[in-house]
């Protein structure tokens, strides 16, 4: 258990703890995601690989923003944020990317599978955070419309 740092925000240490705890268990999914989504842009091949490539460059710059606010969330309530990237591998619960699919329209659909888990678990952290920390609850909010906005895009290619 990380010692918090001292800070005039009202909530009571628990609740900045418990904050703490679920804003780093969302930095780790969405560097998994942004992980992955780097992947699958370097590696997608097919009919569609400009629109494909470019796309998941896009998608991954956002993960990156969203991250950036969930963490500094984090830190905002005192805690310590993120973990090495070799304790994101330990603690994320994104399925691995599988490296050697390239087809275009199986990266899509894994992309896809992944992006529905990560805001699945945004849109409850909403419910869970919206009684004891509306500030981080309206976070969670905004994340979870660009995830779901970002899902769309890539549900959209899905036949």
């Amino acid at each position: 258990m990380t010692n918090l740092q001292s800070t005039k925000i009202s909530l009571p240490e628990n609740v900045r703890r418990n904050m703490v705890e679920l804003l780093n268990r969302h930095v780790v999914l969405l560097t998994d995601l942004a992980i992955q989504t780097k992947l699958a842009h370097w590696n997608v091949r097919g009919p569609h690989f400009i629109a494909y490539h470019e796309l998941f460059d896009d998608l991954a710059g956002r993960l990156t923003e969203l991250t950036d606010m969930v963490a500094e969330r984090a830190a905002t309530l005192g805690g310590t944020v993120g973990v090495p990237v070799q304790e994101v591998a330990k603690r994320t619960t994104l399925a691995v990317w599988p490296v050697e699919e390239r087809r275009d329209a199986e990266v899509i659909r894994l992309l896809a599978e992944r992006w529905a888990v990560v805001a699945n678990s945004v849109r409850e952290a909403i419910a869970a955070t919206a009684e004891t920390d509306p500030d981080t609850s309206d976070l969670f909010t905004e994340v979870s419309r660009q995830l779901d906005k970002d899902l769309w895009f890539l549900e959209s290619h899905l036949s």
